[in-house]
């Protein structure tokens, strides 16, 4: 396997791309950049003397968190994702595919340009209505797509994302230490690592997650997959994409608007902005069991709130799960 990455020599990239039919022979790279943090895999943005284009490239192992193992095929059910969402409708909100390279497992895809993510909401703690309501359309008709038989059941991925989501954050000696993120956070989190009943009812979500369904699923619906430029709205990196129930995706959603503005009542709000009918206490547990693990989790978010403010999701979270 060959490794891409922004230290490859222009003239090496430039053979393997021309190979592959992403550039012509008379092309040439003016600039390699790297376009936004990645977390799972190297993300490149080629600028040619004619165009530019993005380059994506899975490793077996998190790009960001090295020491962690995924399964390298996971760039496969990127593009699998994107060829079975190919509509009128969210083509106007996913990259176009330009090329695919199954051996080296790399994807060439549409440079949406300088976009940015929507992480700001965390500093921001608001999220407009008018973007709420199309991020919510958009993941609806995602989940409206026909799933074709032959789609991945990307179980190595649900396993890993099943242990950093459903398990490792509520085992009282995981490794993590809290309190290099912030003072007090590992005490906070005891509360929550040694009620059995909270951790039964999560155990239960879990294995819903690993089962299949017969929805197709973003899998990772979050502000770090959510583009913005101008007017625009973009969704990505859909390698956590695999076939489940609708509250899942939703959820996840929820659960980060929730984060962001410490507002509750956005469950309900895109339960019923939501096209189809769904189990709104199933979606508010995902919701909760993903605020819980974004705080006393591995994954953090970029997020700037005091303790007391965290102990505060922490229990909107514990009362979404248990109710």
């Amino acid at each position: 396997m060959i490794y891409l990455d922004n230290q490859t020599p222009f003239s090496e990239l430039k053979q393997y791309f021309v190979s592959n039919g992403w550039m012509d022979y008379n092309e040439n790279i003016r600039n390699i950049e790297t376009p936004g943090e990645g977390n799972m895999n190297v993300v490149l943005r080629v600028i040619t003397n004619t165009s530019s284009f993005i380059i994506k490239q899975s490793r077996p192992f998190v790009q960001k968190y090295q020491q962690i193992d995924a399964p390298v095929d996971r760039i496969d059910v990127e593009y699998q994702f994107y060829n079975t969402v190919r509509n009128n409708i969210l083509s106007a909100h996913m990259p176009k595919i330009l090329g695919y390279d199954a051996s080296e497992f790399v994807l060439a895809l549409e440079d949406l340009g300088h976009c940015e993510d929507m992480s700001s909401i965390y500093s921001n703690r608001v999220i407009a209505d008018a973007t709420l309501r199309k991020l919510v359309q958009v993941l609806s008709q995602i989940h409206r797509s026909r799933v074709p038989v032959h789609f991945p059941e990307n179980l190595a991925m649900r396993q890993l994302n099943h242990q950093h989501m459903f398990v490792l954050p509520f085992l009282e000696d995981n490794g993590f230490q809290l309190d290099t993120i912030q003072e007090g956070l590992q005490d906070l989190s005891k509360t929550y690592k040694t009620n059995n009943a909270l951790k039964k009812s999560i155990s239960l979500i879990g294995q819903q997650y690993l089962s299949k369904g017969n929805t197709l699923l973003h899998g990772d619906f979050y502000p770090g997959s959510w583009m913005t430029k101008d007017d625009q709205l973009f969704v990505i990196d859909p390698e956590f994409g695999f076939v489940g129930f609708h509250e899942f995706d939703l959820g996840v959603m929820a659960g980060h608007i929730v984060i962001a503005t410490s507002n509750e009542n956005y469950v309900d709000s895109i339960y019923n902005l939501y096209a189809e009918k769904v189990d709104r206490k199933l979606m508010a547990q995902v919701a909760g069991i993903e605020i819980m693990r974004r705080i006393i989790g591995l994954a953090q978010l970029p997020l700037k709130r005091t303790l007391t403010e965290k102990e505060y999701l922490l229990e909107i979270a514990k009362n979404m799960i248990m109710s």
